[in-house]
């Protein structure tokens, strides 16, 4: 199989992360929860994984980084952990359900949303993100890079544009972390999200969320926390704050593999790879006669991703016949971007995306390439 959906989840991982994961299973006690070796070595691993993504992502403190199961369930954190009835917040079209429709229930609990339109190419103008700036609005919540385009979003000048204002500014870093450079204080970031099973290579359940300094957010959980067990109310303090129940400590523990193999590689090196693969393909496909393209390739600086129709042809079919006659892996339909999808006019449609991994090779998007080619030349 050609495995070319790594923008749902990076199938292939570094094999010190699989290692890893066994190894845990096997030796991994139950951090904070007992003095023993098996215990405490659970506690150093999560300690020092949590460093390493401090480090990762400029975190002024790395007992700023809570652990999460993924990125969704940190955006729902920072949805419901900061907005009250009352509040005004402002997002995009190029959002992820993730972020959507905690909002849409934060809508009907009092909260005012506006949701900033995109181009016909997913693009934003983040003038119109400033004019929707009204006395009330709490946060700017955005993406930093469409899983449905692969268009990049320059958050650093949103994140200056909030702070202008004084905004809360949450970025959705799903599909960058671990393949763009993200320093939360340099790009006035005040809370980051993010998943361990794209581009960190993690396993999936493992993900987490940043939060400044000084801010503080409501825990979506309660319960267990390892300290403070006779108070009736959950700890404060981050990490703590929120981390309700056992954390996952053995994907956590291959989560900590794969930052080391991020360090080690080179995330620039990482992302020149799959984007000289992404280029390689679009240019492969973007003149045959029937194949429409979606999104900017204006720029160099986008995420792996191709996203394309061909003629009529509905997006599920033409990903049927990838895996089925050609064994390539890839998404079609809607990609859990309902808004994203009405700005291009694909949403009867859908569209297959090919994202692409460092893993993947020049001769699999050659046959990706003959692939869409012959596809499309039938009758």
């Amino acid at each position: 199989m050609i495995y070319m959906d790594n923008a749902a989840t990076t199938m292939h991982k570094p094999q010190e992360v699989i290692d890893a994961v066994v190894s845990a299973m096997s030796s991994m006690g139950n951090a904070g929860r007992g003095a023993n070796e098996a215990s405490l070595s659970a506690s150093r691993v999560i300690y020092d994984t949590r460093e390493k993504l401090a480090r990762l992502f400029g975190a002024e403190d790395a007992r700023r980084i809570a652990f999460t199961n993924n990125s969704t369930e940190s955006l729902n954190i920072a949805i419901k952990g900061l907005l009250n009835p009352g509040d005004h917040v402002i997002t995009t079209m190029l959002e992820h359900n993730s972020v959507l429709r905690p909002l849409y229930e934060m809508e009907k609990k009092g909260v005012r949303l506006t949701i900033v339109p995109s181009d016909e190419k997913g693009r934003i103008d983040i003038g119109e993100i400033e004019k929707a700036i009204a006395p009330d609005t709490r946060m700017i919540i955005c993406t930093n890079g469409s899983n449905l385009t692969g268009n990049y979003v320059d958050i650093k000048s949103i994140g200056e544009l909030a702070d202008k204002h004084h905004i809360l500014f949450v970025v959705d870093a799903s599909q960058t972390a671990g393949v763009f450079p993200i320093h939360v204080q340099d790009m006035k970031i005040d809370v980051l999200c993010f998943t361990g099973h794209k581009g960190l290579l993690g396993p999936q359940g493992t993900g987490g969320i940043y939060v400044r300094d000084g801010l503080e957010i409501r825990p979506l959980k309660t319960g267990g926390s390892g300290i403070q067990t006779y108070s009736k109310t959950h700890p404060a303090q981050m990490p703590t704050a929120l981390e309700a129940g056992t954390l996952n400590g053995h994907g956590i523990a291959g989560l900590h593999a794969a930052l080391e193999y991020l360090e080690r590689t080179g995330i620039d090196k990482i992302r020149a790879c799959e984007q000289k693969l992404m280029w390689r393909f679009y240019h492969g496909v973007k003149d045959i006669p029937g194949v429409k393209i979606y999104g900017d390739f204006t720029g160099q600086d986008r995420c792996a991703i191709v996203t394309l129709n061909i003629g009529d042809y509905d997006s599920s079919e033409v990903s049927d016949e990838l895996l089925t006659e050609y064994g390539i892996s890839t998404r079609p339909g809607g990609h859990c971007a309902p808004l994203m999808h009405e700005a291009l006019g694909t949403v009867e449609q859908g569209a297959v995306r090919f994202s692409f991994s460092h893993y993947n090779t020049e001769e699999e998007v050659d046959i990706a390439i003959k692939a869409i080619r012959e596809l499309a030349e039938e009758p």
